[in-house]
């Protein structure tokens, strides 16, 4: 027979390990780049943005749509790194579980 006492006390456990890792995940930093380089995004491994730099010589009026173009792709690119990154956190968490695809921590 099931101990449901040790089953509420790993389930609390565990609850305090996924907070933790929720939290660490907002201290840790990805960066995203696009241009080679010239714009940069940083965010958290959470989704949170930070900052963003543009190099100067994309200070050009003529080449805007290119600007904003880039600017997005880093944000897409910092964000697809944090994902990773919170990934390979949850994975050490719940001890390399497979988790399905698409299925997020916590619920």
């Amino acid at each position: 027979m099931v101990n449901f006492g040790n089953m509420m006390k790993q389930a609390q456990q565990l609850q305090k390990k996924m907070a933790e890792a929720q939290d660490k995940l907002n201290e840790i930093e990805v960066e995203g780049t696009s241009g080679g380089g010239l714009v940069k995004v940083i965010a958290t491994a959470k989704g949170s943005f930070k900052r963003i730099s543009i190099d100067d010589d994309l200070l050009n009026k003529d080449e805007k749509e290119i600007l904003e173009d880039l600017i997005i792709a880093a944000i897409n690119d910092a964000k697809q790194k944090g994902e990773s990154v919170a990934q390979e956190e949850m994975k050490s968490l719940t001890g390399g579980l497979p988790l399905p695809p698409g299925m997020k921590l916590p619920f």
